[in-house]
C-alpha cells in the first residue's frame, strides 16, 4: 500500500486503521504524518508515513508532526511506536531524524528489501 492510499483510508467516515495528522503554513500543506494501531496488538501502534516539503525541510515541521502524533497517542493510552525504514546510506537522514525523536533501534533483518538492504525496526516507549 502506497502513502496516499494510506491517506485515502484514514480519510473515510469510521475509519479506526489509519489517521492522519498534517502541517500547514499560510494554509499551504507542507507535511503529514500517518500512522495506525498495529494489528493484534494492544497499545502498539505504526507510523506509516512522514513527509515535508523539501523546502521547509530542517524548520521542525517533521518534528511537530511526529511530537503531535505522540500526543494523540499517549491520549490512547498507546505503549509503543513502531517505525520501518531502510539501513541503505540514502536513509541515513531518516534514520538520524528518528534518533533526534528517541527513537532506537530495536531490531534488524539483514538483506530484507535486497542484499545489503536491511530492515531496520526503530521504537520508542510513550
Amino acid at each position: 500500500m502506497c502513502a496516499i492510499e494510506l491517506v485515502d483510508l484514514a480519510l473515510q467516515p469510521n475509519n479506526r486503521d489509519y489517521k492522519v495528522l498534517v502541517a500547514d503554513r499560510d494554509g499551504t500543506l507542507v507535511g503529514y504524518v500517518c500512522y495506525g494501531p498495529t494489528p493484534m496488538t494492544e497499545g502498539t501502534y505504526d507510523l506509516y508515513w512522514i513527509a515535508s516539503d523539501p523546502q521547509v525541510r530542517g524548520q521542525g515541521v517533521g518534528a511537530s508532526l511526529v511530537s503531535g502524533m505522540e500526543a494523540d497517542l499517549r491520549r490512547l493510552a498507546a505503549r509503543i511506536i513502531r517505525v520501518e525504514t531502510s539501513a541503505t546510506e540514502a536513509y541515513g537522514p531518516t534514520r538520524g531524524f528518528y534518533a533526534s525523536m528517541k527513537y532506537t533501534e530495536e531490531a534488524r533483518i539483514r538483506d530484507f528489501y535486497k542484499v545489503g538492504d536491511d530492515l531496520i525496526i526503530l521504537t520508542k516507549r510513550v
